[in-house]
């Protein structure tokens, strides 16, 4: 296994001229989520990892979140979304099907 058990990466591009995952306040949430996964399951926090990424190449679906080793791709739009992503899936094992893309 490796050292995390899931990674979720925010994509947090900023691309100056043109609406982009950052623009939508993809860093705020990134933040936002890395307090709830240690509110709700401090212990769960070592196991996962809550990471910045640059583009992701999917802003036209964005705001964009993609977690590994699973392979799920979200979308969300507000805070209440990022915590059912990580109540559900970083804690829970379950992915959010209402936010997938």
């Amino acid at each position: 296994m490796s050292y995390y058990q899931r990674h979720m990466f925010f994509c947090c591009n900023d691309r100056s001229n043109e609406v982009c995952c950052e623009s939508k306040g993809g860093s705020a949430m990134r933040n936002h989520a890395k307090k709830q996964l240690l509110k709700l399951a401090p212990g769960k926090a070592r196991d996962v990892r809550i990471n910045l990424a640059g583009c992701l190449n999917r802003c036209v679906e964005g705001p964009v979140v993609v977690i590994y080793p699973d392979a799920v791709w979200y979308t969300y739009v507000d805070e209440e979304d990022i915590n059912e992503i990580v109540e559900e899936h970083l804690i829970g094992g379950r992915p959010v099907e209402r936010l997938r893309i």
